[in-house]
C-alpha cells in the first residue's frame, strides 16, 4: 500500500487530519480481513476541541468531494469521534482512548501506512510517497 494507491477520499481525509495537526495518523487496509469496512483511518488529537476540529475538517473536505458521512459518533466532550463512510471509517481519538481501545493491536495482521507528525516548517522536498511510511 502506497499513498498513491489509496483512494482519493482516503488521501483527502489524511490531508484534512494533517491540516488540523492530528498526530499518529495511520491507515489500516482491512480488505480481505473480514471487516465491515475496507479501511480504517486512525489519528489522535491532543484535546477535545482539536478532536472535534479534525472530525469537522474531514467531514467538510469529503463533503465538498461529494462524500457524505453515513454515521457520526462522538459529542463535543468525547474522547473518540467516529466517522463512518461505509467502505472506510475514520477514528479520531484522544491519546488515552487510543491506547485503551488499541485498534492497531486488534488489527495487527493487516497492512498499514503511517504518516509523519506535522512539522512546524514544511520540508524543502518530499519523496514520491508523500513522506508516508509502510509497515
Amino acid at each position: 500500500m502506497t499513498l498513491n494507491s489509496l483512494r482519493p477520499e482516503i488521501r483527502s481525509a489524511v490531508e484534512a487530519a494533517q491540516d488540523k495537526q492530528a498526530v499518529d495518523i495511520t491507515v489500516l487496509n482491512l480488505s480481505g480481513a473480514g471487516a465491515f469496512a475496507e479501511y480504517f483511518l486512525l489519528c489522535s488529537g491532543q484535546s477535545q476541541p482539536q478532536i472535534q476540529a479534525i472530525g469537522e475538517a474531514i467531514e467538510e473536505k469529503l463533503h465538498r468531494q461529494g462524500r457524505r458521512v453515513a454515521h457520526r459518533e462522538g459529542k463535543s466532550s468525547a474522547e473518540w469521534v467516529l466517522l463512518d463512510y461505509g467502505d472506510f471509517v475514520v477514528h479520531i481519538f484522544s491519546e488515552r482512548a487510543r491506547q485503551y481501545y488499541d485498534l492497531e493491536r486488534l488489527w495487527r495482521s493487516v497492512e498499514r501506512m503511517t504518516f509523519p507528525a506535522p512539522s512546524p516548517h514544511p520540508p524543502s522536498q518530499t519523496n514520491a510517497e508523500g513522506d508516508a511510511t509502510q509497515q
